[in-house]
Order: structure tokens, then sequence, then C-alpha cells
């Protein structure tokens, strides 16, 4: 198995990722685009330990930026967005 934090990169706190968490009791997290979903529940649970019920992941595409006559792109990232069970409860925002 790989590394923790080969796998878990770092929370997504955005507004959508807010609200999932606190509507919906799911958390969003940047991961290491090669993990599949066995790995990232793995590496939640042994991370933050608790109990995860389900983990969905997407593949987000870098963005097109341009800097004067020079145009590129961002990295590419994966999302995974997991699922806890009932009772379990995770706030980003109270840890900083």
């Amino acid at each position: 198995m790989k590394n923790v934090c080969d796998i878990i990169k770092k929370p997504c706190l955005t507004e959508k990722g807010m609200f999932l968490q606190e509507k919906h009791n799911q958390v969003v997290l940047k991961v290491n685009p090669f993990a599949n979903k066995i790995e990232i529940k793995e590496a939640a649970e042994k991370l933050f330990n608790l109990k995860i019920s389900k983990v969905r992941t997407a593949n987000m595409h870098g963005k097109s930026k341009r800097v004067g006559k020079h145009t590129g792109t961002t990295n590419d990232w994966k999302k995974a967005i997991v699922s806890l069970q009932e009772g379990q409860k995770m706030d980003f925002l109270e840890q900083l």
C-alpha cells in the first residue's frame, strides 16, 4: 500500500465542499490522480480516524491560462467526495 500522505494531498475547502459537509456529511479531498477508491477509503480512515461509507471520484481538467502572449494550462487533478457514516463528523475549519 502507498503512504497515506501520497494518496491524500489536501482537503478542498470551497463553497460546494462546505455545503456538502454541512448538509450531507461528506468531505471533499484532493487526491493522487492514480489512486483508486479502495486506496482513498483506507487512507482517509487511517488519517482522520473516521468510518467511511462511500467514495466518489472525479478527474478535474486543468484550466487554460494566459500570461501576455503565452498560453498554457494548469495541472489536472483528481477530486474525491467521501461520505461519512452516521454519527461521524469532520470539520477542517475547527482544526485550523
